[in-house]
């Protein structure tokens, strides 16, 4: 699993950790049931007014962004300013730490909510797997603040290794076996060699320009670039083999197209990489699964999870097939949502979602990325 969501690039942009998602780069079947009833957010927390906005009577979405856009510092500075986050940050990793003490990587609650927080720099040379765990620990946490502020969620979104993260937020996985599912990912990445750019155009460009750097393919191929992860109809995520990509970047520059190399060190959403994802399928089959206490939809499977989904292989599917964000984004406003948050340290996919939204639904509803808003009111 990779791509989710990135941050435009630029100067400041902090480096990638983990799974990658379509970024946003500059210039240069299920139809849901939809849910009413008293589900009233309880808190008087209000956006942008002194007032209760109408929203707030109805049940949020919640959005698990990918590996791409997750910014460490953000996470440890929000925590330390923001009580209900930090709270939520210390039970998670309190229940994360349970599986890194037998998986042998550094403890991540200590570390990450201590005196002497890690770099992104020095959390992605931990030991393998670390940076997914505090991703998925982050995920988590910002879930559970958002809950108890603005009441739990009507459904969930998850892109690539999201999904891990909503389907542990729905209580399908317990966050022990979710961590260990995120440990277990990250050692399949090892085995998934290439990368992934972002390019700053439409899906069907992103082929054409592939087609003319003369690197396209069905997938099948070692060779081939392939798109794997579309966000919205600005920008998309594609994955190869490094020498592919590089030709693939010429060919976006010639165009003047906008193409970020994204910094991960793995490809993902690559049909090639059958191998890593049915490994990871039989790691994941080991944990047991509870029923869901909300929809999860998939940007892989296109859809919502039922009951006798194999999510073993559904997870793993995020490792060969590509990720489509619009789609799920859609079938989610079938919820009548009074706002959608995205669980996460950055906006990339919040982002996404209003591009997406704004197209189809006037007003759209109100999309927030609280880590990325200083003004954010818990």
């Amino acid at each position: 699993m990779c791509p989710g969501s990135v941050p435009p690039p630029g100067p400041e942009s902090p480096a990638a950790l983990g799974d990658p998602v379509a970024p946003v780069v500059p210039a240069v079947p299920g139809s849901p049931a939809v849910l009413e009833g008293s589900a009233v957010l309880e808190s008087s927390a209000v956006l942008d007014s002194s007032e209760r906005p109408p929203f707030l009577r109805r049940r949020p979405v919640h959005l698990f962004p990918g590996q791409g856009d997750f910014s460490v510092s953000t996470l440890v500075a929000s925590a330390r300013t923001t009580p209900g986050l930090r709270k939520a940050a210390r039970e998670v990793f309190e229940q994360i730490d349970t599986v890194t003490a037998e998986r042998g990587l550094p403890r991540l609650g200590p570390w990450l909510l201590g005196p002497e927080p890690p770099s992104g720099r020095a959390l992605a040379s931990a030991t393998t797997g670390t940076s997914q765990l505090a991703l998925f620990g982050a995920s988590m946490a910002v879930h559970r603040a958002l809950s108890e502020a603005y009441g739990v969620p009507s459904a969930a979104v998850g892109v690539s290794f999201g999904e891990l993260a909503a389907l542990t937020a729905a209580g399908v996985f317990t966050v022990a076996d979710g961590a260990r599912a995120a440990h277990d990912l990250a050692l399949a990445l090892t085995f998934c060699p290439g990368a992934l750019t972002a390019l700053a155009c439409p899906e069907r460009s992103a082929r054409e320009l592939l087609e003319e750097a003369g690197v396209a393919g069905t997938g099948t191929g070692a060779a081939d670039v392939v798109v794997a992860v579309v966000n919205d109809e600005r920008s998309v995520v594609v994955s190869g083999p490094v020498a592919a990509l590089a030709l693939a970047e010429k060919a976006a520059a010639d165009r003047r197209v906008g193409a970020v190399r994204l910094r991960l060190p793995f490809s993902s959403h690559h049909p090639a990489l059958g191998h890593a994802a049915r490994e990871f399928a039989a790691a994941v089959r080991a944990y047991p699964r509870s029923a869901a206490r909300f929809p999860v939809h998939s940007a892989v499977a296109g859809r919502r999870y039922g009951p006798t989904d194999d999510l073993a292989a559904r997870l793993a599917d995020c490792l060969v097939r590509p990720a489509s964000v619009p789609p799920v984004l859609r079938q989610v406003l079938a919820y009548r949502p009074g706002v959608l948050f995205e669980a996460g340290t950055g906006s990339a996919l919040a982002s996404s979602a209003r591009t997406v939204l704004a197209a189809d639904l006037d007003p759209a509803p109100p999309v927030h990325a609280p880590l990325a808003e200083p003004a954010f009111p818990w």
